[in-house]
């Protein structure tokens, strides 16, 4: 299976790394550390001596309670960092629920959207249909980001997520996006409490019979440290694992902040036959 981006027909057949890089101030676990494109464009360059395959580069936190950043100040913060990142010859996705940056990213160069709204602003649809070739992430949230934790509640939680996935699919379908262009994300943490979590992890497997592959962020998650009762800088065993049991489910991409180690963790993993 492949996904097809602007530059990059990328081969899912070994588990993607997509190396996480927060150009916020205010990022859950990681804010402010990389909060210019200096500091930014240095971090995109340890996560792929580590072995990352993909950078995902966002200028507006998305943690539980975060605020909306306004537009010039997200492309401030995003456009020269992914500018910078074109010289290293990978992957590169825009992380934003913004149809204008969608387009100025696109038109910089960047490969993919990948949007926690599965382009639900107006515009942003057309800003991917518009573009010939870009790869598209697709995710399920419920609310937004200042209120998502607030009693979230479900019938039934993976069947929700799955009829949600599938009409944005049917949505971009329509507008003439080819499938392969596309892959999806049950949006572990944004609008679910520890069991919808829990509920998608044991389940993730359903998900695949939406016919598109799979990318699950895990990292450094609360649901990890209601398990484990570690803060979020103490989580990087549980990220491991929840990053390896989700590719054991299916996942053909691991959204992380801790790339080393979860290279080397699929290293051994797929050694012992287990990430085929």
């Amino acid at each position: 299976m492949f996904w097809q981006t602007t530059r990059f027909r990328i081969d899912l057949a070994r588990p993607q790394v997509m190396g996480i890089v927060n150009v916020t101030p205010d990022s859950f676990s990681d804010g402010g550390r990389h909060d210019d494109a200096g500091r930014a464009l240095a971090h995109c360059e340890k996560l792929l001596a580590e072995g990352a395959d993909i950078l995902d580069i966002g200028g507006e936190s998305t943690r539980p309670g975060a605020a909306p950043v306004p537009l010039d100040e997200e492309l401030r913060r995003v456009l020269p960092v992914l500018e910078g990142a074109l010289k290293f010859g990978v992957p590169l996705s825009v992380d934003t629920v913004k149809p204008e940056v969608m387009r100025r990213a696109l038109e910089c160069g960047a490969d993919i959207v990948n949007d926690i709204n599965a382009l639900r602003l107006p515009g942003a649809e057309e800003a991917v249909a518009a573009h010939p070739g870009c790869g598209v992430c697709l995710m399920h949230m419920r609310g937004d980001p200042a209120t998502m934790q607030q009693r979230p509640a479900y019938d039934d939680v993976v069947t929700e997520v799955s009829e949600f996935l599938r009409e944005r699919m049917t949505a971009l379908s329509a507008r003439g996006v080819a499938a392969e262009r596309i892959v999806l994300d049950p949006g572990i943490g944004f609008g679910k409490s520890v069991e919808h979590n829990l509920a998608l992890m044991r389940r993730q497997r359903e998900l695949l019979a939406l016919g598109r592959p799979l990318l699950l962020g895990w990292s450094r998650k609360s649901t990890l440290g209601a398990l484990t009762g570690r803060p979020v800088e103490e989580r990087l065993a549980a990220s491991v694992a929840a990053a390896l049991a989700a590719v054991q489910l299916g996942a053909r991409i691991v959204r992380v902040h801790d790339v080393a180690a979860t290279v080397d963790a699929l290293k051994v993993w797929g050694a012992a036959g287990l990430a085929a």
